[in-house]
């Protein structure tokens, strides 16, 4: 059991900081950003379940290295007398840190969730007392701002908010351009992904890795948008109207409440424009396969590893 913490151990560790760094710094990803997306989703499920794993797995030998049974032993000697004498005070603080990991990791979930969700009903209350129904698209509405905004609202009623500003700025075709980009957001749930790697920022501020991870996939759910709207325009007049809506006017900031906005920082405004305009070739189909084969072995070993505990 020693050998299978430190393999978990191991895992955190890579899961923690090459990993993500080598990640976020690969050139790769903007030519699958459906793929890098899942590849990413799997570094911060595995890191956190290796993490909790290995400490877990580590504290539990003492007590048989089974989790049910484990704990139950652990229970009967806090309650009823002491402790064996093999058992460390590593293995207790172990125990106590994959404990207090995994419940403050779940309860930052559930808050940042909750909270997400209250500041969207606001918001979706703010936007129906402030705009007005988009002619021919009942799921649009239009405020009265000079600002060029685009972003959406997901819920149980989604709605895609524009400003008078963006509609008066943009050509036909670059106005079909902005719902098309953000249709795409509300039909692929891009707000539960980002929710997720927002909950892990907030849960760990101090891991600098854990903000690298949200910057990145906000530029690939980003880029899996902009892949969508190109379908139905050419890459030019798309590239055109994230450079106008990306100018300085639209620092909002609404994608902190979990609606995607068709502009972000300027980084990432660049990176899309610049994979618009100067397109690489599609990531081959076994490169592809590799990359979810990786993603499925990392997300294997630590959920392999807490059912042998069972």
């Amino acid at each position: 059991m020693y050998l299978a913490s430190g393999a978990l151990a191991a895992l955190a560790v890579l899961l923690a900081w090459p990993v993500p760094i080598a990640l976020s710094r690969a050139s790769w990803p903007s030519r699958a950003p459906g793929i890098a997306l899942a590849l990413w989703q799997a570094v911060a499920l595995a890191g956190g379940l290796s993490m909790i794993g290995a400490l877990l797995v580590y504290g539990l030998v003492p007590f048989g290295g089974e989790l049910p049974a484990g704990v139950s032993v652990l229970l009967g000697h806090l309650f009823s007398g002491p402790l064996p004498a093999d058992i460390g005070a590593t293995h207790i603080v172990a125990i106590g840190g994959a404990l207090l990991l995994g419940t403050h990791l779940l309860l930052n979930l559930v808050d940042t969730a909750v909270r997400t969700e209250r500041q969207r009903r606001r918001h979706h209350a703010l936007v129906d007392l402030l705009s007005s129904p988009m002619p021919d698209r009942p799921d649009a509405r239009v405020l009265d701002h000079p600002a060029p905004v685009a972003y959406c609202l997901p819920g149980v009623r989604t709605i895609t908010v524009l400003s008078e500003g963006l509609i008066e700025l943009l050509e036909p075709e670059q106005l079909h351009a902005v719902l098309a980009h953000e249709r795409t957001h509300l039909r692929q749930y891009h707000h539960l992904v980002l929710l997720a790697f927002k909950a892990w920022d907030s849960a760990l501020p101090w891991f600098p890795i854990a903000n690298r991870a949200e910057h990145a996939v906000t530029l690939l759910v980003e880029m899996l948008a902009d892949d969508e709207a190109e379908r139905e325009v050419d890459a030019y007049t798309l590239a055109t109207t994230i450079a106008l809506v990306g100018s300085p006017w639209d620092g909002v900031g609404y994608a902190r409440d979990g609606a995607a906005t068709i502009a972000a920082d300027a980084s990432t405004v660049n990176a899309r424009i610049s994979r618009l305009l100067a397109p690489r070739k599609p990531l081959p189909a076994l490169s592809r396969a590799l990359v979810l084969a990786v993603a499925v072995g990392l997300l294997t070993v630590p959920v392999v590893s807490l059912l042998l505990l069972l």
